[in-house]
């Protein structure tokens, strides 16, 4: 079955996403991370897509999707999830899996946490959910940014974002990073140059840390639900440090979790085992919760 491109108008704005598969078939949403967008996803929705609907949006201020000026439009990781919501909403979407890498994880444990009932399994791949995941190299200058945000700050902060340190979040830990395709690093740096679209990300990652206040009740939803739950975590990630990955294993009884020997974006350098692994995964826990 071929893979849709497709944009749709949700709350005035406009919301691009991929979809493919047979919609009788269970749902799975992919919420990419930053730098990137559903891009992320161009080799796996493939592997999903004979077995299961796919569904992979891009966030407001990403990709394809609007990216209105940080003076038009609320950059919080809040309003991002109800661009989301409102997409799976129009879509008639009730009940869905997600998968959820980086910024994809606090849109997804808002989705989790607004509406329990309609998430049915979990892939979390470098996607953090308790404070093991933080490495203090890289996010201590991120916590001084949202406790004192500053013009200076600000631009350190958007160096992040410049061509030589995305190629740095796609190439590190991979231990063979000619095997890492240059197209991913090259479409998101051309995307996010556009012009006000660095200022919506900086002001984004200058909200992070409302996601830090989430972890109590992500936790508390984790043990009460006990939601099934794949992590496959690229172990040499700099960003987000593999204790992260084994941490949910504290609050989910039956937490899958498998370390590879990849970076951030373990899809690019692991789509064989990561996918495999998926599939496995997907295939079991939603004929599970189905039955």
């Amino acid at each position: 079955m071929p893979v849709h491109y497709r944009n749709t108008d949700v709350e005035g704005l406009n919301v691009f996403y991929r979809e493919a598969g047979d919609p009788s078939e269970p749902t799975v949403v992919l919420l990419h991370g930053a730098p990137t967008s559903s891009f992320m996803f161009r080799n796996l929705i493939p592997m999903l897509e004979g077995r299961f609907h796919v569904i992979a949006p891009d966030l407001i201020g990403y990709g394809h999707s609007a990216a209105p000026s940080v003076e038009e439009f609320q950059y919080d990781f809040d309003s991002l999830t109800r661009y989301v919501n409102g997409l799976l909403e129009q879509l008639g979407v009730q009940r869905y899996a997600i998968y959820v890498q980086d910024y994809g994880a606090p849109v997804g444990w808002r989705l989790a946490l607004n509406h329990p009932e309609r998430i049915s399994a979990i892939i979390t791949q470098n996607g953090n959910g308790y404070e093991d995941g933080f490495d203090d190299a890289f996010w201590g200058p991120v916590w001084d940014f949202n406790a004192n945000p500053t013009p200076g700050k600000a631009a350190a902060i958007g160096e992040v974002l410049g061509l030589e340190a995305m190629k740095w979040q796609y190439t590190h830990g991979v231990p063979d990073p000619s095997v890492v395709s240059p197209d991913g690093w090259t479409q998101d740096f051309a995307l996010i140059s556009r012009p006000g679209v660095l200022d919506a990300h900086v002001a984004l990652l200058g909200k992070y840390t409302t996601n830090r206040d989430l972890y109590p009740r992500l936790h508390e939803y984790f043990r009460d639900s006990q939601v099934p739950l794949l992590a496959v975590w690229g172990k040499n990630d700099l960003i987000f440090i593999h204790p992260g990955a084994t941490a949910f294993a504290r609050d989910l009884l039956n937490a899958e979790i498998h370390l590879l020997d990849g970076g951030h974006f373990l899809l690019e350098s692991h789509l064989q085992e990561a996918g495999g692994l998926i599939l496995d995964f997907l295939s079991r826990a939603l004929a599970t919760r189905a039955s």
